[in-house]
């Protein structure tokens, strides 16, 4: 089992972004599967969820294999209240938007417990 809790923690909403680009261009699925609740559901593949950290680390093995790029994006502001947050950035072809609901954990930290990777308008879709 892999232990998550060693890894450094977001400590607000917006942290989560620039931990997500280092660990995924380190190629570490088991770090960026750190950044998401135990139950945590993401809306990736495309039409598809992946419901658990586990199921994450798993996917993000795969998708890390193939030594993808990120770049750093500037955060959308961030709405929170009460221990929960709603984190976004803009895609770089400005075509829909990425988004992510994040929750206070009991140490003050922040994991993601939804994460819709990319949306795209129905404007923008192509079929």
């Amino acid at each position: 089992m892999t232990d998550y809790a060693s890894y450094e923690k977001a400590l607000r909403p917006q942290d989560i972004t620039r931990l997500f680009v280092e660990r995924s261009n380190a190629g570490d699925a088991a770090g960026v599967a750190a950044l998401y609740e135990e139950d945590a559901v993401m809306a990736y593949p495309p039409g598809e969820f992946t419901v658990g950290r586990e199921a994450i680390r798993a996917l993000w093995e795969q998708v890390l294999s193939h030594r993808p790029r990120f770049q750093p994006e500037e955060p959308l502001p961030t709405l929170a209240s009460d221990g929960i947050a709603l984190t976004s950035t803009p895609p770089g072809d400005g075509a829909g938007a990425r988004a992510q609901v994040v929750r206070r954990q009991p140490d003050g930290s922040w994991l993601r417990l939804l994460d819709q990777p990319e949306f795209v308008s129905t404007q923008t879709a192509t079929g």
